[in-house]
């Protein structure tokens, strides 16, 4: 009982002991360098590392994560090595067909137009870009036109870095609704 009653007085006493502080005085710290721990500038010289940087590059041959490096140079041989090698990791499906018609819209409808056809609103300045409904471009296979979107080809530039991978393989599934409807249609999409 005794023995109670103390430690039911010292639970009692210690919250109000530490509520009386000296507001003048700083707190104890435990772990001091845990506190005021002395950061480095992103781009300021550090003498911890190995290259004397804050920031370090990557380690070489590291790739970021959900990036698929492409072993591919612009140029028409590499487009046509990309026809064979090359396959549309995706199935044409109604939200596959939804992103590419995002994404078209978003990157290549102000050239091609939202049909394909070359009449875009650039086209009023600038030559025409080659309909994407005509009988070569229904020819090229689905790699080649991948390349094409993220190397450029003529006078449309590259757009690898702007537009995700992902997206660039689900804009040629959409170039391909767009191409044949029906065939779209008969594989089970709208």
């Amino acid at each position: 009982m005794k023995r109670l009653l103390v430690v039911t007085g010292v639970l009692v006493a210690a919250p109000q002991l530490g509520c009386e502080r000296d507001v003048s005085q700083p707190n104890l710290e435990y772990a001091p360098d845990m506190y005021g721990s002395v950061p480095y500038d992103s781009f300021a010289p550090n003498p911890n590392t190995r290259d004397g940087k804050t920031l370090m590059a990557p380690a070489q041959g590291s790739i970021p994560r959900g990036y698929s490096p492409l072993h591919y140079g612009p140029g028409p041989q590499e487009a046509s090595r990309a026809a064979v090698d090359l396959k549309n990791p995706f199935e044409a499906s109604e939200p596959v067909l939804a992103r590419g018609k995002v994404a078209f819209n978003r990157y290549c409808s102000h050239c091609h137009g939202s049909g394909g056809l070359g009449d875009g609103l650039v086209a009023a300045r600038f030559p025409r870009p080659p309909s994407l409904l005509a009988e070569h471009a229904q020819g090229l296979a689905d790699g080649q036109l991948f390349h094409i979107i993220t190397h450029g080809q003529g006078l449309m530039p590259a757009h690898g870095s702007q537009v995700a991978q992902e997206d660039r393989w689900k804009i040629v599934h959409y170039i391909r609704s767009l191409q044949s409807p029906a065939r779209t249609a008969q594989k089970g999409t709208p």
